[in-house]
């Protein structure tokens, strides 16, 4: 039996997810199951969720040796990652996202799912290099990137391939608020209880019909999509 590699601590009515594989915090079929079922049993004995990443690495994106064996490998991983990013994008509690360092790929999309994100400061990269490693951009990336991201660097972001630093990303949309990474668990954490106080079912209820127009769409387009997605995402 795998390892585990994600640790689940409940505290103050926040489940904590934290992600460490001991390198890059890569999202293959394991990573992607254990945070899956981490959400889940958030929902019967939480009121939010924090997701953190190990020091100087949130998530590098999916699993690269998954990625380069070919379209019938590929495909089921990254429809099992955007499974993933729409259990987050639509969890009925509050999910906040401590970043601790480099997010890249689908580590950023992670980022854009959240419901806060909060980020280290430091020399970290975040964004979405998909087209710079000639890949396209799946979908659901390119919706929820419009749907998160600051309308005037959307082209800049997604098109063209930019990278930010921290700070930077607080501006474009992929970060909420930067803390020193000394601080950053801790702060991060106090979004996550101020979320907690939320009443339900006000809040899963709105936020489903504040995404529903964007789920809809990759719902709709995922399947034919995920015929591009050799060579299609990262």
């Amino acid at each position: 039996m795998a390892e585990t590699i994600l640790k689940y601590e409940l505290s103050d009515g926040v489940a904590i997810l934290t992600m460490d594989d001991g390198r890059a915090n890569a999202l293959g079929h394991q990573m992607i199951g254990e945070i899956g079922a981490g959400l889940k049993r958030a929902e019967t004995e939480a009121k939010a969720v924090l997701l953190l990443g190990r020091e100087k690495r949130f998530c590098a994106g999916f699993d690269l040796s998954v990625m380069a064996s070919g379209l019938e490998h590929v495909a089921p991983l990254v429809s099992a990652g955007a499974e993933l990013l729409l259990d987050i994008y639509t969890h009925p509690l509050p999910i906040v996202i401590g970043c601790t360092g480099h997010a890249m790929a689908a580590g950023a999309l992670l980022l854009l799912a959240a419901d806060v994100r909060v980020g280290a400061e430091g020399d970290f990269k975040i964004g979405l290099p998909e087209v710079a490693i000639q890949m396209t951009m799946p979908v659901f990336g390119l919706e929820l990137a419009r749907d998160r991201l600051a309308r005037n660097h959307l082209t800049a972001a997604v098109t063209q391939a930019r990278i930010y630093n921290p700070v930077e990303a607080a501006l474009v949309g992929y970060l909420d608020q930067t803390a020193p990474a000394a601080n950053l668990a801790e702060t991060a954490m106090g979004r996550a209880r101020d979320l907690a106080l939320l009443p339900q079912p006000a809040f899963r209820n709105t936020k489903r019909k504040e995404r529903a127009t964007t789920v809809k769409l990759i719902r709709d387009t995922l399947k034919e999509d995920s015929r591009t997605f050799d060579g299609a995402a990262s």
